[in-house]
């Protein structure tokens, strides 16, 4: 998924610096009063400690998307790193670094992003699971645990097709011979082994940042877009008969038993399309238990004996299409390393660790 970048500005680390973008650096001093406890006798007068911390002044269209970068050598033109992806919630805003308080130099640039078939998803929180009088539910949907995303990312608008694989591994392993299916018949190694691929093609060309990087979505991540905001069995509502079901999915009462095209159904409130049946999605973590209570970005078990499976297929009845609905792979004498043609993958560009 090549994407499109537009150099906005670089911005200078050492004063502050107003360009025909309108895009500056700002150094902020930031003034703490602190005092030490106080005694029975006498009260230790304040202190003031001040911090200096560095931002950018942001003019630009609200919406708009930008890769917030930095390098501590400008001589280093190829070694920008993304702190984050800032989706302008005004057409002036200032933002200040979330290192912050940087101790070393740091040189600044906005770059305006338009990855190709990406549709990005910003910070928010949701509720994960389903509660208990969910139609159709099953058990290992809870405890519902209320997540914060902290960081928007971009996530694929389809279903890796079948021509997209083809184009960045050089083979199809599909068992549905069409380029513009969705790809299947890969297992978890070959989806994270094509993230790979494409995020080291994506940094060759300068597309994306030195430590951005394409991955397969946490099991948090996949299913807060598949919501889009909303807290019903499926992003377009609860439909508990699954009257409209057929608008929006590819499942085993409408898909004459094969992958279809992707794109061809409803997109969710998101502007995301097939996260609802045609194929399950291979997530980055393996399955475990929803910790209940809090959660700040959940990454799941990091390595485990099952894999995790996403938005149901061609194959399953509605019920296994539900946005709560989590296929474990590996029950049943299957395992991650086994390819399946009702399994396939999107990917994701998220910023890499500062």
């Amino acid at each position: 998924m090549p994407t499109e970048t537009q150099n906005v500005e670089l911005a200078t680390a050492t004063l502050l610096v107003e360009t025909a973008n309108h895009v500056r650096f700002l150094s902020v001093l930031c003034l703490g009063v602190w005092a030490a406890s106080p005694q029975a006798s006498a009260q230790t007068p304040a202190q003031l400690a001040i911090q200096t911390y560095a931002g950018l002044s942001i003019t630009g269209a609200v919406g708009t998307v930008y890769s917030l970068e930095y390098v501590t050598d400008l001589a280093q033109t190829n070694d920008w790193r993304c702190l984050t992806f800032l989706q302008l919630p005004a057409a002036n805003y200032l933002w200040f670094d979330p290192t912050s308080p940087v101790t070393g130099r740091r040189f600044y640039r906005a770059v305006q992003i338009v990855p190709t078939n990406m549709v990005f998803i910003p910070p928010g929180t949701f509720t994960m699971g389903s509660p208990t009088n969910e139609v159709d539910r099953f058990g290992n949907e809870s405890p519902q645990t209320a997540v914060t995303i902290s960081r928007g990312f971009w996530m694929g608008k389809y279903e890796v097709t079948q021509g997209e694989y083809l184009a960045v591994m050089g083979s199809n392993p599909s068992w549905f011979n069409d380029l513009t299916r969705p790809v299947e018949q890969v297992n978890w190694y070959d989806a994270t082994n094509y993230c790979g691929v494409l995020t080291q093609r994506e940094r060759v060309t300068g597309r994306i940042a030195t430590n951005s990087v394409y991955r397969l979505p946490t099991e948090a991540e996949w299913e807060y877009a598949c919501r889009g905001w909303t807290s019903t069995r499926f992003g377009y509502g609860d439909d508990p008969g699954y009257t409209n079901f057929t608008n929006y999915a590819w499942y085993e009462g409408n898909s004459g038993e094969t992958t279809h095209p992707v794109g061809q159904k409803l997109p969710n409130p998101w502007g995301l399309y097939d996260m609802h049946g045609n194929l399950f999605e291979w997530c980055q973590d393996w399955y475990g238990p929803y910790p209940g209570g809090i959660a700040l970005d959940p990454q799941g078990p990091a390595t485990g004996s099952n894999g995790m499976a996403l938005g149901g297929s061609w194959a399953e009845s509605g019920r296994l299409c539900r946005s709560g609905f989590r296929l474990i792979v590996g029950d049943h004498g299957n395992d991650p390393a086994s390819r399946y043609n009702s399994i396939g993958f999107r990917v994701v560009l998220a910023p890499g660790q500062p």
